[in-house]
């Protein structure tokens, strides 16, 4: 390996939103996620609701007849 063009090595925190702190090591400096394995859908087996925008309801107003529309014709 060559020298000095590397990054460090170093302990790093990683930073849930549900308040979770993992500490592990990577070459990037303190960071911050929106969901862990301790809050995760799939490990706690618990269902989360995630379209807090609304987003699968507006795709729906838009493109929900047209399954409809194309059997009409």
């Amino acid at each position: 390996m060559k020298q000095g063009i590397h990054p460090e090595y170093e302990k790093t925190k990683i930073t849930c939103a549900c308040g979770n702190v993992l500490e592990v090591g990577s070459a990037k400096k303190d960071m911050s996620v929106e969901i862990c394995s301790k809050c995760h859908p799939f490990f706690t087996g618990k269902q989360k609701l995630v379209d807090t925008e609304g987003r699968v309801d507006r795709f729906r107003k838009k493109f929900g007849d047209y399954k409809d529309k194309l059997t009409k014709k």
